[in-house]
């Protein structure tokens, strides 16, 4: 990867982080998930869709399912950057009278399909792909999912059909920050080890640092890995760019005054930590 594409995403992704933190504090938001996502994203949105806002329903472009759904501010600030919605529509965030709320909705130009209850979409990306090599079309379909997400029964039965199938055109992107909700993943139905798991499934894996977009940029651009199932984990960090949340079980869902939020722009930025005084959230 260049030095100047480098820059660009990486320009981009601070773009992002800085509306997912604005909208932590109209109403708050899943802001840990969505910070951990962000340079997966990005990435994909600019460098690998090969999606304009023109192309959203040519049936020939390139599909993303957001399965774990709460990182949806993530795929707005992208989309917002990128010219398919209005920047100023993030304003509307929790608003009535506007479909930007807590999960995705496909009355936003670019989310191909709703999310929210976990394990759905593996299943719906699978169909995708199986229609398109019925259709001998060259698509490439990527799932992001998170990892408690893998805890869903639906996720491994949708491999085992997806790899009788052969279907290679499918890659599931796993957003590895470690947490599930607000407890770490290792601590309630542990994962790891995650590639072998995968691998006894008969997918085709590799597991990189998510927040490198050169090695985003290698996985992505190998693509497909064999005749199965390509499978990319992420290992990225909750909260990532705010170290007074970063792996933080307790700020998963973060409601934030407009003063905390403007003291998180600024820590955003390296200029000072924020000083959090509102109440964290637990939910089981």
């Amino acid at each position: 990867m260049t030095e100047e594409k480098l820059q660009s995403l990486q320009e981009l992704s601070l773009k992002v982080r800085e509306h997912i933190i604005a909208m932590s504090a109209t109403g708050g938001c899943f802001i840990g998930a969505s910070l951990s996502c962000v340079e997966l994203m990005t990435y994909l949105y600019s460098e690998f869709l090969d999606l304009e806002p023109e192309t959203l329903k040519d049936p020939n472009r390139n599909y993303l399912f957001l399965s774990k759904g709460h990182d949806v501010p993530a795929m707005y600030g992208t989309l917002a950057e990128l010219g398919f919605i209005d920047k100023a529509r993030l304003d509307n965030h929790l608003l009535t009278n506007d479909s930007i709320y807590w999960h995705p909705n496909r009355n936003i130009p670019g989310v191909e399909f709703h999310s929210g209850s976990l394990g759905h979409l593996p299943a719906v990306a699978a169909g995708i792909a199986l229609d398109c090599k019925l259709k001998n079309q060259d698509n490439h379909i990527v799932v992001i999912t998170g990892d408690g997400e893998l805890n869903e029964g639906s996720v491994w039965e949708t491999l085992l059909v997806a790899n009788a199938y052969n279907l290679n055109n499918l890659t599931i992107l796993v957003d590895r920050n470690q947490f599930q909700a607000n407890i770490r993943t290792e601590e309630l139905i542990p994962l790891e080890s995650l590639d072998d798991k995968f691998a006894a499934f008969g997918c085709n894996v590799k597991r990189i640092n998510g927040h490198d977009f050169n090695a985003l940029e290698e996985v992505f651009t190998s693509l497909p890995y064999g005749k199965n199932v390509n499978v990319v984990i992420a290992d990225t960090v909750r909260g990532k760019g705010l170290p007074s949340i970063e792996a933080r079980a307790d700020r998963w869902f973060c409601s934030f005054t407009k003063d905390e939020a403007s003291q998180l722009l600024n820590e955003l930025h390296g200029t000072a930590k924020a000083l959090l005084e509102s109440e964290t959230l637990i939910v089981r």
